[in-house]
């Protein structure tokens, strides 16, 4: 059995290896809250396109005021170096083929396994084509994200794109605590399901639950 990797420790290792030199890097971004702290940790060492591509988020209505807040963050944070936005397609057929068979799965298993590797593929052909030095994603961020399964897709796809992936979790040195600090400053709408119609039912079910305790 390998030993448990501390992919905090490798992104520090990385980021001492840069020697002042500015990589660019492609940030897959699943919403404006989780990004913003890894904006304002790596864009002191990055150059950072996000790219915003999350076709399994439903409604389309919160679809566009996931988008308008990431825009409207990225105008707002203090960077140290630029960060400029990509929008993917919101092409939720390919989600929903995806998810096929999945849909009663709990929150937080194949279905969002597959989801992970939908995004960063996306993200990792991105990369590739437009010359990048990096990829990677925000979703690590979350305590309710695998981040090792998602540094493992990422790292499949860097091989697969020839293009590096960065290692991440962001969660650890308190980021998470950070990511709401900013996410209070910034006053961010802060969505209570994680994006698809399937995880908002399992919200809506959890709030019923609770109600009738």
């Amino acid at each position: 059995m390998e030993p448990k990797r501390n992919y905090q420790r490798e992104l520090d290792d990385i980021i001492k290896g840069l020697h002042q030199r500015v990589p660019t890097l492609l940030l897959h971004s699943c919403c404006a809250p989780c990004s913003s702290y890894v904006l304002e940790y790596l864009s002191q060492f990055f150059a950072i396109t996000v790219f915003y591509y999350n076709p399994n988020i439903y409604p389309s209505e919160e679809y566009d005021r996931r988008v308008l807040e990431q825009q409207r963050l990225i105008g707002e944070l203090s960077c140290v170096h630029p960060v400029s936005f990509v929008e993917g397609p919101y092409d939720t057929d390919r989600f929903y083929e995806m998810a096929k068979g999945m849909e009663a799965l709990p929150e937080g298993g194949e279905r969002c396994f597959s989801c992970y590797r939908l995004r960063l593929e996306q993200a990792a052909a991105l990369a590739k084509a437009g010359g990048f030095d990096y990829f990677t994603t925000t979703l690590s961020i979350s305590p309710h994200k695998n981040a090792q399964k998602l540094n493992e897709i990422g790292q499949e796809l860097a091989e697969k794109y020839g293009v590096a992936h960065l290692p991440s979790d962001f969660k650890k040195k308190e980021g998470y605590k950070r990511s709401i600090e900013l996410s209070r400053e910034h006053h961010l709408y802060r969505q209570d399901y994680c994006g698809c119609v399937f995880s908002k039912a399992e919200a809506e079910r959890r709030h019923r639950s609770q109600q009738g305790k």
